[in-house]
């Protein structure tokens, strides 16, 4: 293994961008966008050009795992079929500042779920659903107008400087998410007598951490040893998988609903009694009273 070959550059793509192929990377830094020094091959199906085909089975099982939470806490989830969108398509700025809105929008309402716990408004209450669901929304807006307005050049923004867009996509999304691991572990430690969620969360970090390494410092590494087959968005991808699994994981386990995940094992302790009182012999048969017809005797 050779030199690990990483750019940074701080307030600015343009060192991300040539060390992994992001969505926003075609549309800043120039005209043309920015290419990375080495990406994974793509693969031509049907006249079309597949970018990144390892990273989209990845994204495509991450959908399928998210749907498939969702549908355990009772929620709705709709994917609309848009079919394929070109760097160089008109569409594709619009799409891609509707990706990174969607992106911070989710750390957004990710750090709000990490203050419900904290009894800030009662979960379930219409005062926190509709204001984590407004708030996420503005969110979405605020970032997405953000990103639209970089790529495009307006409203005093630029596709060659980005500092403003990086500050929210980069600094704001790892704070947001830090805060959230920071709070969830004070709040195990001071209200729960199960350890167990210490654990889930713990990984969800680690999990995240390893993925944002792997992809931003040794995505040219991996993809120089393994013939351009993969790069770091594809290991990156796994652990944004393996990192959204251990959250709702984490989530599962400091809930009272008994779903297909639980660990605790303190649960159920109430229908373990009252099943053990229903198969007692007694409970159906009692047993006659028989009352004594001898007096007590009374030591002297």
């Amino acid at each position: 293994m050779g030199a690990i070959t990483y750019y940074f550059d701080a307030l600015t793509f343009n060192g991300i961008c040539k060390t992994i192929a992001i969505s926003l990377c075609p549309l800043i830094g120039q005209y043309n966008g920015i290419e990375p020094v080495c990406y994974s091959r793509n693969v031509e199906l049907s006249g079309n050009i597949i970018f990144q085909p390892s990273t989209l089975i990845i994204d495509v099982v991450a959908i399928i795992m998210t749907m498939i939470m969702i549908y355990h806490i009772r929620s709705k989830y709709t994917a609309v079929v848009t079919g394929i969108i070109p760097t160089s398509s008109t569409a594709y700025p619009w799409f891609a500042a509707i990706h990174i809105g969607l992106t911070c929008s989710t750390f957004w309402c990710l750090l709000l779920n990490g203050f419900v716990g904290f009894q800030f408004a009662e979960d379930g209450t219409p005062l926190s659903l509709w204001s984590i669901r407004i708030s996420s929304f503005v969110w979405f807006l605020v970032t997405g107008f953000l990103a639209i307005g970089t790529f495009k050049g307006v409203a005093g923004l630029s596709y060659t400087n980005q500092a403003a867009l990086w500050i929210f996509y980069i600094v704001l999304n790892y704070f947001m998410f830090l805060v959230y691991i920071v709070s969830q572990i004070i709040l195990v430690v001071n209200t729960l007598d199960d350890r167990w969620p210490l654990g889930d969360i713990l990984f969800a970090a680690a999990f995240f951490a390893v993925g944002q390494v792997l992809m931003y410092v040794f995505s040219v590494v991996i993809c120089d040893n393994t013939k351009h087959y993969v790069d770091g968005m594809f290991f990156g991808a796994i652990c944004n998988l393996l990192t959204v699994m251990m959250i709702y994981k984490y989530w599962d386990s400091i809930t009272k609903e008994d779903l297909e995940f639980s660990v605790g094992s303190k649960q159920n302790v109430w229908e373990v009694k009252e099943l053990m009182v229903e198969d007692s012999p007694y409970a159906n048969n009692p047993q006659p009273y028989y009352e004594s017809t001898t007096s007590p005797s009374h030591p002297y």
